[in-house]
């Protein structure tokens, strides 16, 4: 059986093990890396060697013991533990008084040996496992689609998720930007997929009324402190805060709009430990009083009207602080003019149906994280019905207008990547599909 070696401070001169052996001064490194290939490697007493086992394993034999012979080696390139080392005595001469070889199998490890006599043999007087790197001062990382398609903008980078991925970070960084130089945290803009307006059609044989709009999608953002120079909306303010970020692969999540429906929920987005919820969907307007209610979600969804109108939807459901979106709208019914509740937005909740029109989008939130001021999750409009017909207008930030029967118009979809919520559908015609999320992360990178 093999024995491996422990864990000890390292002394990278080797001036004490030397000392403690009788001899004085330490190894001479051998500067050219011994690699795979180059197994079994015939050590000679005073010499140290790097020895690279990223191809795959290394033997390495000791040369016969005199008291006060001294052999180091360290691990290149950090890859002993997916290939070891094998450190072999000669002949029947021991290491650490056994005849066994020892097995060299930790990460980063360095040791040096002694040949201090026929009872102990070879004894390992240093072994350290901290093998020490520069640590760039700032954050490095891939993945989404960079700024400009250079990655660079000004000392930012901006990296936009607008489908599934993994911000992998190959460097944490080592400081925090208001020191004046480094970074070790990132500003996110999280959005959702938005809610489905009310699908009016699902009931094909009956007059099922004005449908409500679909919420947008949650809507979550840091303060801008890790990166700075750019407008943040207010949903950054406190106690929202820049994430840290370790040298790891984190997984991108970035939810789907809903499809036009009863009360369709958007998909969440995740980014760490952000998460922002779905839009809720649009009630329709048919029978049993559920089904005419909003849906809750990251912003809430507006409520139907048939034979009188439901309630709208809650925003904020999960709750978050920051508020990540508002309530729906709630419709109205003045016979024989119907209007549906608008969507919530993340600022501004959907407006009410009134006798004549449907309830407008809220509206959503405007950030320039990307450099270029854009507004996103607006919620859906509200439907209506035939007199003196006025479609609900979409939400700033993406929601889609809401379904007229007079004008014999179906709910608009929302905008891509912006999770704007559906516009509601105004009997028989559909309502529109919730716009999918995004994510944002931007970073200092230089000075």
């Amino acid at each position: 059986m093999s024995g491996s070696i422990g864990d000890n401070v390292f002394r990278a001169s080797g001036v004490i093990a030397a000392a403690a052996a009788g001899r004085t001064g330490t190894v001479d490194w051998v500067t050219t890396v011994k690699v795979t290939g180059d197994s079994p490697i015939t050590a000679v007493t005073g010499e140290g060697y790097f020895l690279n086992t990223t191809a795959g394993e290394i033997t390495i034999n000791l040369p016969a013991g005199v008291a006060g012979s001294i052999v180091s080696m360290a691990d290149y390139a950090r890859t002993w533990d997916s290939n070891k080392v094998t450190v072999a005595a000669d002949g029947s001469e021991k290491i650490g008084g056994n005849t066994n070889d020892a097995e060299l199998i930790t990460e980063g490890q360095s040791v040096t040996f002694v040949y201090i006599d026929s009872t102990q043999g070879w004894v390992n007087i240093q072994d350290s496992t901290s093998a020490v790197q520069g640590v760039p001062p700032y954050i490095t990382a891939t993945g989404g689609t960079p700024c400009s398609g250079a990655i660079v903008c000004t000392n930012y980078k901006v990296h936009t998720f607008t489908g599934p991925g993994t911000f992998c970070v190959t460097s944490g960084g080592s400081a925090a930007p208001c020191s004046g130089t480094g970074s070790n945290t990132v500003d996110y803009l999280v959005v959702a997929g938005g809610g489905g307006g009310g699908n009016v059609p699902i009931f094909p044989n009956t007059d099922s009324g004005r449908g409500g709009a679909g919420g947008a999608g949650g809507y979550r953002e840091s303060p801008g402190a890790a990166s700075g120079c750019y407008t943040v909306s207010p949903l950054g303010a406190a106690p929202a805060v820049a994430l840290p970020v370790t040298a790891t692969p984190y997984t991108i999540t970035v939810g789907g709009g809903a499809a036009d429906g009863i009360q369709v929920q958007g998909s969440p987005s995740t980014f760490s430990s952000i998460t922002s919820a779905g839009g809720g969907g649009g009630g329709i307007g048919q029978t049993p009083v559920p089904q005419k209610n909003g849906g809750a979600g990251g912003s809430g969804g507006g409520s139907a009207t048939y034979a009188g109108a439901g309630s709208a939807g809650a925003g904020n459901t999960p709750p978050t602080n920051p508020a990540q979106g508002t309530a729906g709208g709630t419709g109205c019914e003045t016979s024989p003019s119907y209007g549906a509740g608008g969507g919530g937005g993340a600022t501004a909740a959907g407006g009410g149906g009134s006798g004549s029109a449907g309830g407008a989008g809220g509206a959503g939130a405007t950030s320039s994280i990307n450099a270029t001021p854009t507004a996103r999750a607006g919620g859906g409009g509200g439907s209506t019905q035939v007199t003196n017909p006025t479609a609900g207008a979409g939400g700033a930030g993406g929601g889609g207008r809401g379904g007229s029967v007079g004008c014999a118009v179906n709910g608009l979809d929302a905008v891509s990547n912006t999770g704007g919520g559906g516009g509601g559908g105004g009997a028989p015609f559909d309502g529109g599909n919730g716009g999918s999320g995004v994510v944002i992360i931007r970073y200092k990178f230089q000075n």
